[in-house]
Formats: structure tokens, C-alpha cells, sequence
């Protein structure tokens, strides 16, 4: 994936690791300050798992807004309906209360504890 194809490095972490740390985000965390919406399905045939949960823990031991969306049995781009649905709900609230000034949806406000998931939807 990324020696040749998706990120186009063209070498081996041990040939190339400053384009690997280059092309990584967590080794820029500390600059963001924009908030971050993560979707990373436990099936995502594109992108590692694995990569959006450190990108999310990065980002929280920074102490910055970040929130991680992940939709089981999912791929990359969402095949099920109800997850799309539920996705399109979050990024809407998302956005307008960040871009619209709309109050903070309870999902983001509190999270939703992992036993909850798909139970309760917090918004």
C-alpha cells in the first residue's frame, strides 16, 4: 500500500523512513487546531484500522477535539443504510455546531460508552 500504490513512496520504511514520517499524520498532531471527525470502520479495506485509533488517541492526548465514528462490520465507504444514515445525522450536527453555532449534540458533549453502542445514539 505504501511503498507503491496509495501514498506512492516508492521504498521500504527502512530505505525511506523520512517520507514515511512525512507522510504520517500523527507526527503533525501537536500542530492541529482545527476539530476532527474520524470515521474508521473495523472493516476498512483502504485504510488500517489501527491508523484511525492512533490518530484518535494522538489527538486526545493532545487534548484536542477530536471525535472517532466507527461502524461495525463496515468498510471504507459505508454499504449499510442505517450506518449512513446514522453517519449523514452526526456529520450534519457536526458541522452545524461547529460552522452554525447549533448546540453541542449529546454524542458529542458525552460520548457514547462502548456497551451503549448502537443502542443509544445520543442525538
Amino acid at each position: 500500500q505504501y511503498e507503491k500504490s496509495q501514498s506512492r513512496i516508492g521504498g521500504t520504511l527502512w530505505e525511506k523512513p523520512l517520507y514515511y514520517i512525512e507522510n504520517s499524520p500523527l507526527f503533525y498532531a501537536d500542530k492541529i487546531q482545527t476539530p476532527v471527525l474520524i470515521m474508521q470502520n473495523d472493516k476498512d479495506d483502504a485504510v488500517p484500522w489501527y491508523q484511525g485509533i492512533e490518530f484518535y488517541m494522538a489527538l486526545r492526548r493532545l487534548q484536542k477535539p477530536v471525535w472517532m465514528l466507527v461502524y461495525n462490520d463496515e468498510v471504507h465507504n459505508l454499504q449499510k443504510r442505517q450506518n449512513r444514515e446514522d453517519y449523514d445525522i452526526r456529520l450534519m450536527q457536526y458541522f452545524d455546531y461547529y460552522l452554525k453555532g447549533a448546540p453541542e449534540p449529546e454524542w458529542m458533549k458525552k460520548g457514547i460508552p462502548a456497551i451503549e453502542k448502537g443502542i443509544t445514539k445520543g442525538y
